[in-house]
């Protein structure tokens, strides 16, 4: 029986996927990204999971791509596993967060760029060294990294391939908290926590609002918001929201 490679914990409406090859810096192999692919889509397929955790076990998140697999079988078809996981990046719906120690590279930075939170350790060192291996940016950084950072700073971080610490990735909005490594799990969970507590169709709504490239200008953005808008007005969890916020105004 193939021992797992990747470490799947369900906790109340969270899911944590860890990268489970610590001997090996966690560098992702076909079996990682198969075996991570089937708990997004186990996540996709639940109701009740909200909010799915991608850390990585042992001393780092992720060395990228094991180079020595990749060389070997370096198939990117539509259907290989690692083209797989990265649409799956690309168009999952539930709230995706990152706790990230140690190393990121490759697509260890680059699968951040589809999170919507990321918490950073201290000791977090991230690389982009695709252009150093001759090979060129995936999992479309380059057109987020450039829309998130700005042209010249991705060009640093992408034709350099230079690593860079955590404290440039939170300067340059690539990640939302630096915390020591010893805390990097409670923030995680206290980040989980606040996120499982809201109402869930507003929750996710909002992630499609923000993450939508449908829409060019302000009014069509407007356009789109308001659909979504009108949808919640509907919910019930907005009038269990006003009902909580009027017994909170009375009980004070």
């Amino acid at each position: 029986m193939t021992e797992s490679l990747v470490e799947v914990t369900r906790s109340g409406r969270s899911l944590k996927i860890a990268f489970n090859r610590p001997q090996k810096r966690n560098a992702l192999v076909p079996q990682m990204y198969s075996e991570i692919n089937a708990a997004m889509d186990l996540a996709s397929s639940d109701p009740e999971i909200l909010v799915v955790v991608l850390s990585g076990n042992g001393d780092g998140f992720t060395a990228g791509n094991d180079l020595a697999d990749f060389a070997a079988s370096p198939s990117i078809s539509p259907d290989a596993p690692v083209s797989q996981f990265l649409q799956r990046l690309a168009r999952f719906e539930k709230i995706l967060v990152a706790a990230v120690h140690g190393a990121a590279v490759g697509v260890g930075t680059t699968m951040l760029l589809h999170c919507d939170l990321v918490i950073a350790a201290t000791n977090a060192k991230f690389a982009l060294p695709f252009v150093n291996l001759a090979l060129v940016p995936e999992a479309a950084s380059s057109l987020l990294l450039p829309a998130r950072i700005g042209h010249q700073r991705a060009s640093e971080l992408l034709l350099l391939g230079e690593p860079f610490t955590a404290e440039a990735a939170l300067e340059m909005g690539l990640v939302n908290r630096v915390v020591a490594p010893e805390a990097l799990a409670a923030t995680t969970e206290e980040f989980v926590a606040k996120l499982v507590a809201k109402a869930p169709s507003a929750l996710l709504a909002s992630k499609r609002l923000l993450k939508s490239t449908a829409t060019t200008t302000p009014l069509e953005r407007i356009a789109e918001e308001n659909v979504a808008f009108a949808a919640q007005l509907q919910s019930p969890e907005l009038k269990a929201a006003i009902a909580a916020f009027f017994q909170s105004r009375k009980a004070s």
